[in-house]
């Protein structure tokens, strides 16, 4: 996902005084310890209805934000999608007040795959995800050939700022995408430096998209390290507990087949999953594990955009969506 995907394979800042979430690691226990001390867990958000969320993770505490804050979005239940999204595109009606208009799925692809009974088009809501070698975006136009949301390379390691970062985040927001940001994680630089690269780069906006951590194994990095498990493990842990206490949301995990099975099988199951699977449905790929977003296709072809970009849907119908991205805020104490 750092650069132009075409094959299945992976190739200071000051943080609010905030406890580090207690989370397991694995079915039973925590992998290694934070970087900071802590006592006390985060509060468990109450359980929803299964028939509305599948996801419900622990919130921060209110005290940890300066400021009015979105926090954890839960996942979408795992019910299957049973209405296929339309070839063509439906007549523009006014979408609900308060609500983002939904336009369906237009890109093409480079290389087509036959998904079977369940493809990409069976799902509501797509999207995107992009970097600077997607060139000079039309957002606008990006848009309405489906990218209902954008995920946006911000940062590598612990000192590379991409350098469309800055626009394309402005430009996506200014196009009604719903967008995020996302990290791609080195092995050879510290987990602690990494989120404070991406926490002074990455904006604290409410209204964003949860942060995501791009975990692969990158052949084609200078960084050849390929560590235990329970080291990958460890340094994920403390990079994503920085990054919920900063910006009040659970991150995401982006991974491919190798690195997960490596390292990711029955692991982490209080978190999201972002899951590459451009050949078979993830179900088949990755077996037992739910899933929030599914990159589907690193050929995508679309109006807007010169040359491939990734392809991605999320995993729920659309008002499971736009209960997905609705406010949950809390007030923190001045």
């Amino acid at each position: 996902m750092a650069g132009v995907a075409t094959q299945e394979k992976t190739g200071s800042v000051d943080l609010p005084a905030a406890p580090v979430p207690s989370v397991g690691i694995g079915k039973t226990s925590r992998v290694g310890a934070p970087q900071a001390p802590s006592q006390q867990a985060l509060p468990q958000r109450q359980a929803l209805p299964q028939q509305d969320v599948a996801w419900n993770g622990p919130t921060p505490e209110p005290q940890a934000f300066a400021r009015e804050t979105t926090v954890g979005m839960p996942l979408p239940s795992d019910r299957p999608i049973a209405m296929l999204a339309p070839d063509e595109p439906a007549l523009e009606t006014a979408p609900r007040r308060g609500r983002m208009q939904i336009y369906s799925r237009q890109f093409r692809d480079a290389k087509p795959i036959n998904f079977g009974r369940v493809s990409p088009r069976s799902y509501a809501v797509h999207g995107v995800d992009v970097s600077r070698w997607q060139g000079d975006i039309d957002w606008a136009k990006l848009r309405t050939q489906g990218a209902n949301f954008a995920y946006i390379k911000a940062t590598d390691g612990g000192d590379h700022l991409d350098p469309m970062f800055k626009t394309n985040w402005r430009r996506a927001k200014e196009a009604g995408i719903k967008r995020g940001a996302y990290h791609f994680f080195y092995w050879c630089r510290t987990a602690g430096e990494q989120a404070d690269w991406f926490i002074r780069n990455v904006p604290r906006d409410p209204d964003a998209l949860p942060p995501v951590i791009d975990v692969e194994w990158n052949g084609e990095s200078s960084c050849k390290a390929k560590l235990s498990r329970a080291r990958v493990l460890e340094k994920m842990q403390v990079f994503m507990d920085k990054l919920e206490r900063y910006y009040g949301q659970r991150p995401i995990i982006y991974t491919a087949p190798d690195f997960y099975e490596d390292n990711l099988s029955d692991e982490l199951l209080n978190y999201p999953f972002w899951l590459r699977a451009v050949a078979q449905h993830p179900s088949k790929v990755y077996p037992g594990r739910r899933w929030l977003f599914w990159q589907y296709s690193g050929s995508g072809l679309s109006h807007g955009v010169d040359g491939k970009i990734d392809l991605n849907v999320f995993h729920g119908s659309e008002e499971q969506w736009h209960n997905w991205i609705g406010p949950r805020t809390t007030l923190a104490q001045n």
